[in-house]
């Protein structure tokens, strides 16, 4: 077998080499992602797998792809948004990805990002950045006298609760699906306002669909208390981003972490000496209750191993079985 991926970065090479060893497969890689422009390497490869923050293109796209002889898409990703499961499905193309590469890596981050906001982290680190060493304004609570808000309770979202719950907080959430072996960990209410309306923390861990983009816009953020943090580790495009800023410069909530964001253009790139070009980002660059880390809930040493093994393992499985236990299709709120 021969396999071509897409948007290769340094540190996944050596997983990829190794996999590539035991498996005896030929693999090619290349850091461009995978598009219109692009697409035209696949031409000759047995299979192909990619990882990028970009929508892959029209329709054109898929149909060049079955003309090359392509038969599937291997993410190595949990989210697939960036790809048109219709247009896949037309062209015989097999979509798979990552889904439970490693629920801590993501929790972890967002248990991280909430204590951060709530021992008030970000606006200290800037006020001794300055030689401003007061306390004023800026008191704290404790995790264990707050309640969380868990949204998308699939293994991310349940391995939040989870840690959470040990911090000693009261954990509720909201899943179209809930599932009763997280009972004794948290306690689901019937909506999504329900546990906005209640939360100190809201914390989200659904995938995008159409029916969860922008999921929280003004009138779901007015609902949230004004003491109340804003957790996004999983999609950029569940938060209307205007919104948000518009709830934060009124006070309508305390504050925000996001790992993730509406355009993820700048994502892993140095923008230092340069413009930034997102009048959005550059508003939420310059609040000091905001949190912002780029798109690094994945990215410890475990999940990228199993994130390209897992990928590759589905590339291969799609090939030999006509499927894979990582298919994927459209489907309703739930986390993966």
């Amino acid at each position: 077998m021969k396999f071509l991926m897409y948007g290769v970065q340094d540190h996944e090479r050596a997983t990829i080499e190794n996999w590539a060893n035991q498996h005896q497969v030929e693999i090619v890689t290349t850091s461009d992602f995978l598009s219109e422009d692009t697409v035209a390497q696949s031409k000759g490869f047995d299979g192909i797998c990619i990882q990028q923050p970009i929508a892959l293109g029209g329709p054109n796209l898929y149909t060049q792809l079955k003309s090359n002889g392509i038969k599937q898409i291997a993410t190595r990703t949990a989210g697939y948004d960036m790809i048109d499961l219709n247009e896949a499905e037309k062209n015989g193309l097999l979509v798979t990805n990552v889904p439970a590469y490693s629920p801590y890596a993501v929790a972890e981050l967002a248990v991280t990002q909430a204590m951060q906001l709530v021992r008030h982290i970000p606006e200290f680190t800037k006020r001794v950045a300055g030689k401003d060493f007061r306390w004023s304004g800026l008191i704290s609570r404790e995790i264990r006298s707050l309640t969380v808000g868990i949204v998308g309770t699939g293994r991310i979202g349940a391995t939040a609760a989870q840690l959470f719950k040990g911090l000693g907080a009261k954990i509720i959430g909201f899943d179209q699906y809930p599932n009763d072996q997280l009972n004794s960990i948290l306690d689901y209410r019937p909506s999504l306002e329900d546990v906005l309306k209640e939360a100190d923390i809201i914390s989200l861990h659904t995938p995008l669909f159409d029916s969860t983009r922008h999921m929280i816009n003004k009138s779901t953020l007015k609902l949230m208390k004004n003491s109340a943090y804003l957790i996004n580790v999983a999609r950029g495009g569940l938060i209307k981003t205007e919104d948000l800023i518009e709830a934060l410069e009124n006070g309508e909530i305390a504050g925000a972490a996001l790992d993730t964001f509406e355009n993820e253009l700048m994502i892993n790139k140095d923008l230092s000496k340069q413009s930034l070009n997102d009048p959005l980002l550059s508003k939420l660059l310059d609040m000091e209750q905001v949190l912002l880390t780029p798109h690094v809930g994945f990215f410890t040493e475990t999940a990228i191993q199993n994130i390209v093994e897992g990928a590759l393992d589905s590339v291969v499985e799609v090939l030999r079985t006509g499927t894979s236990k990582n298919l994927v299709q459209a489907q309703p709120l739930s986390a993966k």
